[in-house]
């Protein structure tokens, strides 16, 4: 079984054809125009292939983009070039990302933040947002709260199948743990004028956090907490919610 992201990679796009980047861009830039940030650098943890990275930077920020995966970086660098950008990609693992300065604005999108199981690691990772945001710079990042696995996917099996691609995702949730195992399998067809499909095999694990436990995460971090929302509104979120946006803020090194 592969790496989580090795082979999804190459179809990753193409099966996440229905999220509304577009959408989810213009609530986050609205976000960081109330916090004044209009410009300046900005890095994306957990970047995959660069579909919100390249939308951030054709809108005028200056983008670094951090992923641990070096097949969703090959795809995010093809974009890249296509849009003519000036992007950098980093393979880096979030819980030890190293940036050259500071930045105006960390972003994390997609549910990244959830792949961090552990919550000593989760504040590690935090510990280096404060570091790197500029002073009151600002940490923009979402995550699935433990309801979403608990109630929404747990031991569900979501499948789908396309002409070249199809696949089977399986949902196994630990209470005890309150970890998230999906199980991927691939079939990719290996060329148009052929019937051979390859299957690739994947397992991700992530982590159900509960919005409290987030709260208090961020504030042995160091960071200061801002607001939580019900994703892309600005009602008050709850732990309830599928998805949740969390706004925290640099408060000293």
């Amino acid at each position: 079984m592969s790496d989580a992201y090795s082979d999804f990679a190459s179809v990753y796009d193409e099966l996440m054809d229905n999220i509304p980047y577009e959408e989810w861009f213009t609530y986050l830039k609205g976000i960081l125009q109330e916090y004044n940030i209009d410009k300046g650098i900005i890095a994306e943890l957990g970047c995959g292939t660069g579909s919100i990275t390249e939308l951030m930077a054709k809108s005028g920020y200056d983008m670094i983009g951090i992923d641990n995966s070096t097949s969703m970086l090959n795809m995010a660098n093809k974009k890249k070039a296509t849009n003519n950008s000036s992007s950098l990609y980093l393979c880096q693992d979030m819980r030890e990302f190293e940036l050259y300065g500071t930045v105006a604005a960390v972003i994390s999108l997609c549910d990244s933040i959830n792949y961090i199981t552990k919550s000593e690691e989760l504040i590690q990772v935090f510990k280096l947002v404060n570091n790197y945001l500029d002073p009151k710079g600002i940490f923009i990042f979402d995550f699935h709260p433990r309801f979403y696995y608990k109630e929404i996917v747990a031991d569900t099996t979501i499948a789908e199948d396309r002409d070249n691609i199809s696949f089977i995702w399986d949902n196994y949730y630990d209470e005890e743990e309150n970890i998230n195992e999906l199980y991927l399998s691939l079939f990719i067809k290996e060329s148009e004028n052929s019937d051979l499909y390859r299957k690739h095999e994947e397992m991700h694990l992530q982590k159900g956090y509960t919005l409290a436990e987030m709260k208090e995460l961020i504030k042995a971090s160091g960071l200061e907490f801002v607001q939580a929302y019900d994703a892309f509104t600005h009602s008050e979120a709850t732990e309830k919610c599928e998805r949740i946006y969390i706004i925290a803020r640099e408060s000293g090194k």
